[in-house]
C-alpha cells in the first residue's frame, strides 16, 4: 500500500516545470497582444515625430537656409563647432547659446519647484472634507484650462508698467513707490515669467497629488490619530512618502513642458535674452535668421538636452524608490 501511495503522489518538483511553462506562455501572449496593440500608435509616432526629428538631425549638418532647403549642402559639425582664422565658431561658442540654457534650467529648476510645492497644498486642502468641495475643484482647474497663449497675453496686461492692475494694487497697497517694469526690467523678467507659469500649472500638479492622496489607505491615519500624532509629522512621515510616486510622474512632466517652453516667455518677452529659452533661441536663428541649418543644431542640442536631463531624473529617481533594473 505504501508503494501505490508512493507512485500516486506526485514527486517534489514535479509541477515546477509545467507550471513554469504555463507562466511563461502566458508572459509571451501577453507581450505578444501588448505590441500588437502598440503598433499603430508607434507607426503614428515615427511618422509624426520620427520623420521630422530626422530631417532636424540632418539639417543641422548642413548650410541650409529658409529661402531654399532643397540646396543645402553638407558641413559637418561646422554649425556646431569648428576652428577657424584662428578662433572656434559654431553653437558650443555662442555665449547667447549657453545664457540661453542657463534661463531654461533656471526657469525649470524654480518653476517646477514651486509648483510641487504650491500643488501639494493645494490638493492637501481639496482633499480635506469642506461644503462646496466640488465647486472649488472646479474653480482651481480654470488657470490649466485657459490656453496658454490667452494666459500669457492677459498676464502681460496685468504686468503692463503703465495700466497693469498689478503696479496699480501695489500701490494702493503702498507696497512699491512707482510702476515696475515686470517684463522690461532685467531684474525682474524672469521671476514675472515664472510667476505666470506657475500660477498657471499648479492645477496640473494639484489634480495628480489629489489623485494620489485619495488612494492612500485610511487605517493609518485613523492609528496616528488615535496616537495623538500631530498633523505635521503624519504628513512627512505618512503622507509624503506616499505620493513620493506621484510626485515623481508630476514632476517629469513639467519638467518636461519646462525645459522646452517657448509661448508663456515669448508673448512675455519675446526674444530678450534675459529670459531667452533654448526653443525661444533656436526659434529665432531658424525663422528671424532664416539659418535653418543652425537653428536645426541649436534644436538638435535641445533634444538631447532634455533627453539627458530626463534620464538623469528617471535614474535618481528608480533609485530613490529602490526599484530594481
Amino acid at each position: 500500500m505504501s508503494q501505490s501511495a508512493t507512485q500516486g503522489a506526485p514527486q517534489e518538483g514535479g509541477a515546477a516545470p509545467a507550471t513554469g511553462y504555463r507562466s511563461t506562455k502566458v508572459r509571451r501572449q501577453r507581450v505578444r497582444a501588448a505590441w500588437i496593440f502598440l503598433a499603430p500608435m508607434l507607426v503614428t509616432l515615427v511618422l509624426v515625430a520620427g520623420w521630422p526629428l530626422l530631417r532636424t538631425f540632418y539639417f543641422s549638418f548642413t548650410d541650409a537656409s529658409l529661402s531654399d532647403t532643397g540646396r543645402a549642402a553638407l558641413i559637418g559639425f561646422e554649425n556646431y563647432l569648428v576652428y577657424a582664422d584662428g578662433a572656434w565658431y559654431g553653437l558650443l561658442t555662442d555665449p547667447v547659446w549657453w545664457q540661453s540654457v542657463w534661463n531654461t534650467f533656471y526657469f525649470s529648476i524654480v518653476s517646477v519647484s514651486l509648483e510641487v510645492v504650491f500643488g501639494v497644498i493645494v490638493a492637501l486642502l481639496l482633499n480635506a472634507e469642506f461644503k462646496g468641495r466640488m465647486l472649488v475643484r472646479a474653480a482651481v482647474l480654470i488657470p490649466w484650462a485657459i490656453p496658454t497663449i490667452v494666459s500669457a497675453k492677459m498676464w502681460a496686461w496685468m504686468l503692463n508698467d503703465q495700466f497693469g492692475i498689478i503696479n496699480h494694487m501695489l500701490m494702493a497697497l503702498g507696497l512699491i513707490d512707482a510702476p515696475l517694469a515686470w517684463t522690461a526690467n532685467a531684474d525682474l523678467s524672469m521671476w514675472a515669467v515664472i510667476m505666470v507659469d506657475v500660477w498657471k500649472t499648479i492645477p496640473f500638479v494639484a489634480l495628480l497629488v489629489l489623485a494620489g492622496l485619495q488612494m492612500l489607505p485610511k487605517d493609518c491615519y485613523e492609528a496616528a490619530e488615535v496616537d495623538g500624532i500631530s498633523p505635521v509629522k503624519v504628513f512627512f512621515r505618512v503622507t509624503l512618502p506616499l505620493i513620493t510616486p506621484t510626485l515623481l510622474v508630476a514632476v517629469i512632466f513639467r519638467l518636461l513642458d519646462a525645459l522646452r517652453v517657448f509661448d508663456v516667455i515669448y508673448v512675455l518677452t519675446s526674444n530678450s535674452t534675459n529670459t531667452m529659452t533654448m526653443s525661444i533661441y533656436a526659434r529665432q536663428q531658424l525663422v528671424e535668421f532664416q539659418d535653418v541649418g543652425y537653428g536645426s543644431a541649436a534644436s538638435t542640442m535641445l533634444f538631447f538636452i532634455i533627453a539627458l536631463a530626463v534620464v538623469i531624473y528617471l535614474y535618481l529617481g528608480r533609485r530613490q524608490l529602490g526599484v530594481d533594473q
